[in-house]
């Protein structure tokens, strides 16, 4: 079991999502109320459009498809190198939750019964305005566009980072059109994985993990 996890990455990316959604979900049930609103002025100038749904829903496909694609397409590195500001991006932000509960009161109310309506109202159902700030759906989307720039086989596509920073951006504008983040939640998301990206690409965090017991992750050469 010591080189376990490098031998089966899949069986990494299972083992953090399970704890991701069982934090986030101890966190919406324990921590409803939140002790700040978050609110900036550039929120009243935004208006809602129910059709950023489907950039902020691309998201779902968006993040495990490019962890796989670097996977099985990508040196090895590349793979883990995304892994580290994309993971420890979602961990710092659920710390934060917990130290400073943070929440919205920018969401309007769905009146329309068309498809972006629907899936807009369903979107409110099941994700209530609580738990955003920094906004993991932000902080995740830049980790992963930073990750396809740095990689070496990926990033000199040129038609692949462009397409990579168009999605980059509509999911980080969506999540503001659809009032379910404020700009200070983007903002803060998007210096998180900017500071986790420099990280990971001018420091040596390898050699200061293979001090902890993530060091299983190291045992094969990145």
């Amino acid at each position: 079991m010591r080189n376990w996890f490098s031998r089966h990455p899949v069986s990494f990316m299972a083992f953090y999502l399970l704890f991701y959604l069982s934090a986030f979900h101890w966190l919406e049930v324990h921590i409803a109320v939140p002790d700040v609103l978050v609110h900036c002025r550039l929120d009243d100038l935004i208006p809602f459009c129910k059709y950023a749904i489907v950039p902020y829903f691309a998201w779902f496909v968006w993040i495990p498809f490019t962890l796989f694609y670097l996977l099985w397409k990508a040196p090895r590195a590349d793979f883990w190198r995304l892994c580290l500001p994309l993971f420890a991006g979602m961990t710092i932000a659920l710390a934060c939750y917990v130290i400073l509960p943070t929440g919205l009161d920018l969401r309007v109310e769905i009146a329309q019964t068309n498809w972006a309506a629907r899936l807009v109202a369903a979107l409110q159902g099941f994700d209530p305005p609580t738990n955003v700030c920094p906004s993991i759906h932000v902080s995740s989307t830049v980790a992963v566009n930073l990750a396809v720039c740095r990689s070496e086989s990926l990033g000199k596509k040129g038609w692949l980072r462009a397409a990579n920073f168009v999605v980059t951006v509509a999911i980080c504008l969506s999540t503001m059109f659809l009032k379910q983040h404020s700009a200070v939640d983007v903002a803060l998301g998007i210096a998180l994985s900017l500071v986790l990206g420099w990280v990971t690409w001018h420091t040596n965090w390898q050699a200061a993990l293979k001090k902890t017991p993530l060091r299983v992750l190291f045992q094969q050469r990145l």
